[in-house]
């Protein structure tokens, strides 16, 4: 490493988020940026450590060591190329990544001060792409075609690897365009949409074909491929069958997400079909990543207020879990820049009957509740100890997850990628999940 005493004299420095009266009134990205002096300071705090926990942390097997020197020495063009190596898309995991490597770094174990990995890679991306370190591959082909059915992170990275490897890809997608959750469920204040379109435009080059509009049957795959990866995701989102669940007014999380994403991206939608929180009050359901992207899409609708309530216990405070110590990731409180606009957060909370007038939501009747062990093992047991009450709300967002789906049996050539294959995760999960399926296919087909 260049200057291997750095992290002794040189604290984390995080680009933070735009103000918030301003960020609000607008999609676009509330995260913002370092200058490159800043960036190559920080990525100069890496320790090079003997024993990388970044790397054992990271499902892609990134090597932050590598690329963060190269930074610091100011070879963009090398960091790029080691980041690129392992990551195929470091784009969207600069932007949208919880960085499994920054808890795992030695670093956040001595001084909970890790290396700023996840804003490095977003920076060391942007460079790559303002400077032309992006190239276009034209690889050799060699006469064997795959079909991948879904166009989210794991498939578009299948597709990638595959086409660099001389496949001629075909990529098939039901929605108007490709990213998936990427796409229709993060919203653009996370993940400025162009970001995507800009990879399309390099996968389109290197001679990917992609359908668009085009459900596919998976009991019925398209004819005329020699492999096929499935990478469908997971489409159905957890219900909440309670008492005046039939009531207007309440919907599904990605109901709102992805329809204010196709709005800005220039979708018209009937004025009877808008899912819109314009001076209402929002009441989520579900205490994750996507009820907290439902937060910060209200409050840019123009809501009145938000509630969210979430039925497992509150998690511990601080940088410390004892349930899961250093090296794992700490399951703590999480507050997000949409929690930071505004919202009240309640935990250890049931929804017993959603309650309405005229056939429209008007509240939610809920009741605090307590985990107690299971005497026979197992899951722990729900105990209800608080009184009902009413929470007011003309808008309820369900956010809640996803089932994992049921997909039918399929042929030694047909391979399943990402959440479909392995229930709702993380966007880096499901590329790690791209990269390995795609090299199961290429041994398939080079052995078959």
């Amino acid at each position: 490493m260049g200057d291997y005493k750095a992290f002794l004299t040189i604290h984390r420095k995080e680009a933070g988020y735009r103000p918030v009266h301003d960020r609000i009134h607008d999609f676009g990205e509330v995260e913002q940026t370092l200058n490159s002096s800043d960036r190559c300071q920080q990525a100069s705090r890496c320790m090079d450590c003997g024993v990388p926990f970044c790397h054992w942390a990271c499902p892609l097997g990134n090597r932050p060591p590598e690329w963060n020197d190269a930074l610091y020495r100011g070879d963009w063009e090398l960091a790029y190329r080691l980041l690129n190596s392992t990551n195929d898309f470091p784009e969207f995991t600069g932007r949208v990544c919880p960085a499994l490597c920054e808890k795992a770094c030695v670093l956040n174990l001595v001084e909970h001060e890790p290396t700023t990995n996840r804003e490095d890679e977003a920076a060391i991306t942007e460079h790559a792409f303002e400077e032309n370190y992006v190239h276009i591959h034209h690889p050799e082909r060699n006469g064997k075609r795959v079909a991948v059915i879904g166009s989210g992170p794991a498939g578009l990275v299948a597709a990638n690897q595959l086409n660099l490897k001389g496949y001629a890809v075909t990529v098939f997608d039901k929605n108007e365009d490709a990213g998936g959750l990427l796409r229709y469920g993060i919203p653009n204040f996370k993940l400025n949409k162009a970001v995507i379109d800009r990879r399309m435009n390099v996968l389109r080059a290197e001679g990917i074909d992609f359908r668009f509009n085009v459900p596919i049957d998976l009991t019925c795959l398209p004819d005329g491929f020699d492999a096929y990866i499935i990478a469908t995701g997971t489409p159905e989102a957890r219900d909440l069958n309670i008492p005046g669940r039939d009531l207007k007014g309440i919907h599904f999380a990605l109901d709102i997400l992805a329809q204010q994403n196709r709005i800005l991206a220039g979708a018209e939608i009937p004025r009877e079909k808008l899912v819109n929180a314009k001076g209402k009050d929002v009441l989520v359901i579900g205490g994750g990543d996507t009820g907290s992207d439902c937060i910060g899409t209200a409050h840019r609708q123009g809501c009145r207020s938000v509630t969210q309530i979430e039925i497992m216990p509150r998690p511990v405070e601080g940088p410390d879990d004892p349930q899961h110590p250093w090296p794992e990731w700490p399951r703590t409180l999480k507050t997000t820049s949409s929690h930071e606009e505004g919202c009240t957060r309640r935990w250890n909370m049931n929804t017993l009957r959603f309650v309405g007038k005229d056939g429209k939501v008007t509240g939610a009747e809920v009741q605090e509740i307590a985990w107690k062990p299971n005497p026979e093992g197992g899951h722990p047991i729900m105990e209800s100890v608080g009184k009902p009450e009413m929470i007011k709300a003309d808008m309820v967002l369900l956010a809640m997850g996803f089932l994992k789906p049921k997909l039918p049996e399929f042929a030694p050539n047909v391979f399943v990628a990402g959440d479909a294959a392995s229930g709702a995760s993380l966007v880096v999960r499901a590329m790690a999940s791209g990269r390995n399926v795609a090299a199961q296919v290429h041994n398939y087909l080079s052995t078959e």
